[in-house]
Protein backbone atom coordinates (compact mmCIF):
# COMPACT_ATOMS: atom_id res chain seq x y z
CA UNK A 1 0.00 0.00 0.00
CA UNK A 2 1.01 3.36 -0.49
CA UNK A 3 1.48 5.65 1.99
CA UNK A 4 3.00 9.51 1.98
CA UNK A 5 5.40 8.11 -0.82
CA UNK A 6 6.14 5.20 0.74
CA UNK A 7 5.63 1.48 -0.37
CA UNK A 8 6.52 -1.56 1.91
CA UNK A 9 8.38 1.24 4.25
CA UNK A 10 10.33 2.36 1.41
CA UNK A 11 10.77 5.92 0.22
CA UNK A 12 10.00 6.19 -3.63
CA UNK A 13 10.59 9.19 -5.08
CA UNK A 14 8.48 11.73 -7.14
CA UNK A 15 9.33 11.76 -10.69
CA UNK A 16 7.72 15.12 -11.23
CA UNK A 17 9.73 16.86 -8.70
CA UNK A 18 13.15 16.13 -10.46
CA UNK A 19 14.95 19.17 -11.69
CA UNK A 20 14.28 20.29 -15.51
CA UNK A 21 16.03 18.01 -18.29
CA UNK A 22 19.06 20.47 -20.29
CA UNK A 23 18.86 20.54 -24.00
CA UNK A 24 22.10 19.12 -24.99
CA UNK A 25 24.16 21.20 -28.18
CA UNK A 26 24.26 18.62 -31.33
CA UNK A 27 25.42 21.18 -33.51
CA UNK A 28 28.58 19.61 -33.88
CA UNK A 29 26.89 16.23 -34.73
CA UNK A 30 28.75 13.91 -37.29
CA UNK A 31 27.06 14.10 -40.90
CA UNK A 32 26.49 10.66 -42.26
CA UNK A 33 29.88 9.44 -44.21
CA UNK A 34 32.19 11.21 -41.84
CA UNK A 35 33.95 9.75 -38.97
CA UNK A 36 35.50 11.23 -36.39
CA UNK A 37 39.36 11.74 -35.75
CA UNK A 38 38.97 9.09 -33.06
CA UNK A 39 37.86 6.88 -35.58
CA UNK A 40 40.25 7.87 -38.35
CA UNK A 41 42.77 7.08 -35.25
CA UNK A 42 41.64 3.82 -33.76
CA UNK A 43 41.65 2.25 -37.55
CA UNK A 44 44.58 3.71 -38.40
CA UNK A 45 46.37 2.17 -35.20
CA UNK A 46 44.35 -1.24 -35.79
CA UNK A 47 45.68 -1.51 -39.13
CA UNK A 48 49.52 -1.02 -38.16
CA UNK A 49 48.87 -3.33 -35.45
CA UNK A 50 47.28 -6.08 -38.27
CA UNK A 51 50.45 -5.04 -40.24
CA UNK A 52 52.84 -5.65 -37.13
CA UNK A 53 51.66 -8.52 -35.96
CA UNK A 54 48.73 -10.11 -37.98
CA UNK A 55 48.57 -12.13 -41.32
CA UNK A 56 46.27 -11.75 -43.51
CA UNK A 57 44.08 -14.19 -45.53
CA UNK A 58 43.01 -13.27 -48.91
CA UNK A 59 39.68 -13.99 -49.99
CA UNK A 60 40.93 -16.64 -52.63
CA UNK A 61 43.70 -17.77 -50.05
CA UNK A 62 40.59 -18.47 -47.69
CA UNK A 63 38.68 -20.39 -50.11
CA UNK A 64 41.62 -22.25 -51.00
CA UNK A 65 42.41 -23.69 -47.43
CA UNK A 66 38.63 -24.61 -47.09
CA UNK A 67 38.74 -26.52 -50.40
CA UNK A 68 41.55 -28.46 -49.25
CA UNK A 69 41.26 -29.11 -46.03
CA UNK A 70 43.99 -27.31 -44.43
CA UNK A 71 43.83 -25.42 -41.40
CA UNK A 72 46.95 -22.70 -39.46
CA UNK A 73 47.05 -23.97 -35.98
CA UNK A 74 49.29 -21.66 -34.09
CA UNK A 75 52.61 -23.80 -34.67
CA UNK A 76 51.70 -22.84 -38.44
CA UNK A 77 50.78 -19.73 -38.18
CA UNK A 78 54.38 -18.61 -36.40
CA UNK A 79 56.26 -20.25 -38.56
CA UNK A 80 54.66 -18.54 -41.46
CA UNK A 81 55.37 -15.01 -39.29
CA UNK A 82 58.66 -16.01 -38.88
CA UNK A 83 59.13 -16.61 -42.36
CA UNK A 84 57.78 -13.45 -43.51
CA UNK A 85 59.86 -11.36 -41.23
CA UNK A 86 62.96 -13.09 -42.89
CA UNK A 87 61.68 -12.58 -46.35
CA UNK A 88 61.10 -8.64 -45.28
CA UNK A 89 64.20 -8.52 -44.22
CA UNK A 90 66.01 -10.41 -47.39
CA UNK A 91 63.84 -7.89 -49.24
CA UNK A 92 61.24 -10.68 -50.75
CA UNK A 93 57.94 -9.37 -51.92
CA UNK A 94 55.80 -12.05 -53.32
CA UNK A 95 57.15 -15.39 -52.11
CA UNK A 96 56.76 -18.77 -51.49
CA UNK A 97 57.04 -20.47 -48.49
CA UNK A 98 56.80 -24.34 -47.98
CA UNK A 99 55.68 -25.93 -44.81
CA UNK A 100 55.56 -29.61 -43.99
CA UNK A 101 51.63 -29.36 -44.53
CA UNK A 102 51.07 -26.91 -47.38
CA UNK A 103 52.70 -24.47 -49.58
CA UNK A 104 51.46 -20.90 -49.32
CA UNK A 105 52.27 -17.74 -51.80
CA UNK A 106 52.67 -14.96 -49.95
CA UNK A 107 52.32 -10.96 -50.45
CA UNK A 108 55.61 -9.94 -48.04
CA UNK A 109 54.69 -6.25 -47.70
CA UNK A 110 50.92 -6.76 -46.77
CA UNK A 111 51.19 -9.71 -44.62
CA UNK A 112 48.90 -11.72 -46.47
CA UNK A 113 48.40 -15.31 -47.79
CA UNK A 114 47.40 -15.24 -51.57
CA UNK A 115 46.77 -18.86 -52.14
CA UNK A 116 47.66 -22.01 -50.56
CA UNK A 117 48.69 -25.49 -51.96
CA UNK A 118 48.34 -28.77 -50.23
CA UNK A 119 51.49 -31.25 -49.55
CA UNK A 120 50.21 -33.82 -52.14
CA UNK A 121 49.65 -30.86 -54.98
CA UNK A 122 52.75 -29.64 -55.03
CA UNK A 123 55.06 -31.59 -57.37
CA UNK A 124 52.32 -30.71 -60.02
CA UNK A 125 52.09 -27.07 -59.33
CA UNK A 126 54.53 -24.39 -61.28
CA UNK A 127 54.73 -21.14 -59.28
CA UNK A 128 55.40 -18.09 -61.81
CA UNK A 129 55.93 -14.40 -60.40
CA UNK A 130 57.56 -15.41 -57.36
CA UNK A 131 60.96 -13.40 -56.17
CA UNK A 132 61.88 -16.07 -53.45
CA UNK A 133 61.16 -19.19 -51.68
CA UNK A 134 61.77 -20.54 -47.87
CA UNK A 135 61.50 -23.85 -46.42
CA UNK A 136 59.93 -24.05 -42.82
Amino acid sequence: MANNGKINNMLIPSVSKLPKHEKVDVSNKLQSGETSDFKKLLQDKIGSVKNDHGINLSVHAAKRLSERNLSLNNEDFFKIKDAIGKLKEKGGQDSLIITDKAAYIVDVNNNKIVTAIDKGSLSENVFTKIDSTVVV
